[in-house]
């Protein structure tokens, strides 16, 4: 199944609005802060299958299949916009990406064993000579 894929522009919206913050007049009279939007639902340059695997794996931070991601940590548009769209990147290629395999179990060596009831036993005797000795 091939990962690689190019989300067209048109299937992303971006909001702009004004960021919170500190900043002063800058933060007062400019729209930096970026919200962007995907439809994954609704995406026709998705297959099926990277639908389904993108759908389950962001399933918390959907809304009705839709991803929403905000940047407001800049303080210009352009910034915040590059910042949203390299989020979503990164999201969309994590979720795609495939599992690591899994582990295989193994077992303890017999030294390993040996050396772990061992150190139990001196600990149980370290232990058994904080007692109080028996009244006579």
């Amino acid at each position: 199944m091939p990962t690689a894929f190019v989300i067209p522009e048109n299937e992303l919206v971006e909001r702009f609005s004004r960021s919170s913050g500190p900043g002063g007049q800058g933060v007062n009279t400019t729209d930096s802060r970026v919200e962007l939007r995907w439809n994954i639902a609704a995406s026709p340059s998705l297959t099926d299958v990277q639908r389904a695997t993108l759908l389950t794996a962001l399933e918390s931070r959907l809304t009705d299949g839709v991803l929403t991601l905000v940047a407001s940590e800049q303080r210009s548009q352009l910034q915040n916009r590059e910042a949203a769209r390299a989020r979503l990147r990164n999201l969309v290629a994590e979720a795609l990406a495939p599992p690591p395999p899994p582990r295989r179990a193994t077992r303890p060596t017999l030294g390993a064993t040996q050396r772990r009831l061992d150190e139990k036993k001196q600990r149980g005797r370290t232990k058994s000579l904080r007692s109080q000795p028996p009244a006579e």
